[in-house]
């Protein structure tokens, strides 16, 4: 399988490129709006074909790439059938593997950071988007969010996965790019060791966060597959802007 992580730098967030050495198909997992170019750029410097771009939920720190490149490399987009965006055209299910030449990836409902949130496994790694990221875990606080539900779904599905499941994250704010299975259910200090869930509960109630800054704008950009607000203030222009040339790509 080719492979690369890229990485997003206004709202932290990795993007995965995935492709199949013998039919060159490519498929991207999480892509920002502002990189579009520079992902299209290297899907076309490796030889590829992008045919699918999939979301693993609707995004509150940023706005999706994925109607810009279905609109620039014909690429279907693939996000929870259980949003029923009008956009899509893949409806991610749980037990309904999705195919991209020869690689097959398995969508897995992981709610609770969003109601209709879903990581992807690919075999020994999982894109766990912000379900589980690296000694932390996604917000509950919003957007049909519950921290049982988050609980239940990385304790009970992502922590039952090999241990030697590679974990890439959705974002990361201290430089890391990779965990695995076995390190996060060792230490993760907010879902792993021996955490109950009712002190998971309480902490995630706990946490006082700020409300999200770009939530008002990338909630319906997001609700229809990438669309940057024609009212976005000057002081979020970055999150639409062209972004520069990061160290991953």
């Amino acid at each position: 399988m080719i492979f690369r992580q890229l990485f997003e730098p206004v709202s932290s967030t990795y993007t995965y490129l995935l492709a199949c050495p013998q039919s060159r198909a490519a498929v991207l997992i999480d892509p920002v709006m502002p990189a579009w170019q520079r992902d299209l750029r290297i899907v076309n410097e490796l030889g590829l074909k992008l045919v699918m771009t999939i979301d693993t939920h609707i995004h509150a720190d940023h706005i999706t790439s994925a109607a810009i490149l279905k609109r620039e490399a014909g690429s279907r987009i693939a996000i929870a059938a259980l949003d029923a965006l009008d956009c899509t055209d893949v409806g991610l299910r749980e037990g309904v593997p999705v195919q991209v030449g020869g690689i097959r990836l398995d969508p897995l409902h992981t709610p609770g950071h969003t109601d209709n949130h879903f990581s992807i496994l690919a075999g020994d790694r999982v894109f766990t988007g912000d379900a589980l990221l690296i000694d932390g875990c996604g917000r509950t606080d919003f957007q049909g969010g519950d921290p049982r539900a988050l609980y239940a779904s990385v304790r009970g599905k992502l922590f039952n996965l090999p241990s030697e499941t590679l974990v890439y994250p959705g974002h990361d704010y201290q430089g890391r790019w990779v965990s695995s299975i076995a390190q996060e259910k060792q230490r993760n200090p907010r879902l792993g060791g021996e955490r109950s869930m009712e002190d998971f509960v309480q902490l995630m109630q706990n946490l006082d966060l700020p409300y999200p800054k770009f939530i008002d704008y990338a909630l319906p950009g997001n609700r229809q597959c990438g669309r940057c607000p024609d009212d976005l203030p000057e002081d979020l222009q970055q999150y639409c802007r062209q972004m520069q040339p990061s160290v991953q790509g």
